[in-house]
């Protein structure tokens, strides 16, 4: 088992962290905006940490397929009470958020790292403002907006393709002047790419771990799996029935030694890490 590298300003356990998703949205395909009203937000991220997250993910802008973005206005109000709240409860937070202004509010009520599925394209500000924010920053692949981004799942080989489109953006937020050493990577897993491009760029993890940052992998609940897993009429398993699958990879994923992963069940995932982290010591027996 190989140990992830520590990320600046985050914890650093020596194990593949668990990210738990926290959706403060009226229309994310995981949880239907369970979670939308701020004192539910709260007590969620709560009960997220209390399951084992080493960091809170507060996104207030849903991304799946389709969906229509919420302005600037908006997001703020959904986003920052909720860090300020699990901020001030100790919960490591992060904001998941392609808008600079809601990186530096989140950042502003705590958060410690900016996690931004545009890896900088959707708002030319958010490379220079995390620069200047001194918190952790994963840069996603990422080829466009919710409405357009399937219609642009064309690649001449998608691993070299995205590992090619990877590396051009960590060199913008390098000359940015985010360090190595804050650079977290996401190969966008479910943006602009078909079922298929999920499964291969799962299947070469070396391609990735070449672009020499640690590696968020988000892949839970995603469609994916659905399509993986038929139900007994033969359509995909619905978001809430992929838990396990999405289990099955943190174990692989964590054996790879991914530095983190993005999931919505917490616990599950924190006690295959645990498993594969016991495995990995030697016995003094």
């Amino acid at each position: 088992m190989t140990t992830p590298p520590a990320v600046h300003g985050l914890p650093a356990p020596g194990r593949t962290l668990v990210m738990g998703v926290l959706n403060v949205t009226p229309d994310s395909f995981s949880d239907g905006g369970r979670w939308f009203d701020t004192d539910a937000a709260v007590a969620h991220g709560l009960a997220l940490a209390a399951e084992g997250a080493d960091l809170v993910d507060v996104g207030g802008e849903s991304t799946r397929p389709g969906a229509e973005r919420p302005d600037l206005a908006e997001e703020l109000r959904r986003v920052v009470p909720v860090v300020e709240a699990l901020t001030a409860a100790g919960v490591v937070v992060s904001t998941d958020t392609m808008r600079a202004e809601v990186a530096a509010a989140a950042v502003g009520a705590g958060a410690r790292l900016v996690n931004d599925v545009s890896g900088g394209l959707a708002d030319p500000e958010m490379l220079p403002c995390v620069a200047g924010l001194d918190v952790a920053y994963v840069c996603m692949h990422w080829r466009g907006h919710a409405g357009v981004m399937q219609e642009r799942a064309g690649y001449a080989d998608v691993v070299d393709d995205v590992v090619a489109e990877l590396a051009a953006r960590l060199d913008a937020a390098r000359a940015a002047g985010i360090g190595d050493d804050r650079l977290v990577v996401d190969a966008g897993y479910g943006f602009a790419k078909t079922g298929e491009h999920n499964w291969a760029l799962l299947q070469r993890p070396e391609a990735l771990a070449g672009l020499g940052v640690p590696q968020l992998v988000g892949v839970s609940r995603k469609a994916f799996l659905g399509a993986l897993l038929p139900d007994g009429a033969g359509r995909p398993r619905p978001a809430a029935g992929r838990d396990d699958a999405t289990t099955a990879l943190t174990t692989v994923l964590a054996l790879q030694g991914a530095w983190g992963v993005r999931v919505h069940a917490v616990r599950a995932s924190r006690d295959a890490v645990a498993v594969v982290e016991r495995l990995g010591r030697r016995s003094s027996g």
